[in-house]
């Protein structure tokens, strides 16, 4: 799932990647085009049974942007709450979160 809240002021939008406690990984990461697919630069954490895993980004308003988990560093998963999915290279899917219509805070 993914939560999108507006920042006040300057465009941004401070999005929360969440997967349910069910989900089975020693360690995940959100890996995407916010982050140039660096595996390590956003790992989630795991918060609760009731949270589950966690990460936030704050990202620029009026842009998509294509994302994967990656969890223990071998298997890709997408968000099947994304926005939208868009396919790869690899011949796979990416998800997509879509902040092309979030209002702003000011």
């Amino acid at each position: 799932m993914i939560g999108k809240e507006p920042l006040p002021g300057d465009g941004q939008v401070r999005v929360t990647f969440r997967l349910p406690d069910t989900t089975r990984a020693e360690r995940i990461s959100v890996v995407g085009e916010f982050n140039n697919w660096d595996s390590t630069a956003t790992p989630m954490h795991f918060r609760s049974a009731s949270a589950g895993w966690m990460a936030a980004v704050v990202l620029q308003a009026g842009q998509r942007y294509r994302f994967r988990y990656l969890l223990d560093g071998r298997e890709w998963l997408n968000d099947w709450y994304a926005d939208d999915y868009e396919d790869n290279a690899f011949g796979d899917s990416d998800s997509v979160v879509d902040l092309s219509e979030v209002a702003t805070g000011s």
